[in-house]
């Protein structure tokens, strides 16, 4: 009987030391995950940090500014501007067909930004003739509703929003252009104008995806 009790004391002992340890470890620390959305602010800058997509700019004549410093163009020879976000591939789908589709960046038929974050923005600085639509000089909004053989591209007058919810009653122009396959395998989405007889191609490509958008400023 004494043994039996000893080994009870002995179990209980046991128990109690078991138990107090446990008591004194700390619950494991909830994981912090970052919203996609989200700039992470990177060490020793509290302000604002690096955003995935930077923003970009593309003037027709190219390189306007670094000609304009140099002494190699006028004040008044500036044509065009486009403002956007770069995203990047980064192994995804650009365009699917529905949401079923993994890993992909952009639907079929729906409104895209043409880049990321805000609207992106075109400036005329001179009238402009697109498809014969008459284009007065000012700025606007620059969006486009992609299908696999064509991008209906819209310019816009609600300035300053974002590029996920365009206000469509305020389209002032919609045209449709062709869309081709390349042999590029372009990482970061790119804006340019390219020179023509009339005036520019706004072409814009990504992956190996090309549609150009003819413009005239005669």
């Amino acid at each position: 009987m004494i043994q039996t009790l000893y080994l009870s004391r002995h179990f209980l002992l046991i128990t109690l030391i078991l138990t107090s340890c446990n008591n004194n470890n700390k619950p494991p620390a909830t994981a912090q995950i970052q919203p996609v959305d989200k700039i992470s602010l990177e060490p020793g800058n509290p302000y604002a940090g690096v955003d995935k997509s930077p923003m970009d700019m593309s003037y027709y004549p190219a390189n306007f500014p670094s000609e304009k410093m140099n002494g190699n163009a006028a004040e008044n020879t500036l044509i065009a501007r486009v403002i956007y976000s770069r995203p990047k591939k980064n192994g995804r789908e650009i365009f699917a067909d529905t949401t079923t589709d993994k890993n992909y960046i952009q639907l079929y038929g729906k409104e895209w930004r043409l880049g990321a974050n805000e609207a992106t923005e075109i400036e005329f600085f001179k009238p402009a003739i697109i498809q014969g639509n008459k284009i007065m000089p000012g700025r606007y909004i620059l969006y486009c509703i992609p299908y696999r053989e064509k991008w209906i591209i819209k310019l816009n007058s609600n300035l300053f929003s974002c590029g996920l919810h365009m206000n469509t009653k305020k389209d002032i122009m919609e045209v449709s252009i062709p869309v081709i396959l390349t042999s590029n395998d372009i990482e970061h989405f790119t804006i340019i104008f390219q020179k023509t007889d009339n005036g520019a191609d706004l072409l814009m490509a990504w992956g190996n995806i090309q549609a150009s958008l003819p413009i005239s400023f005669n």
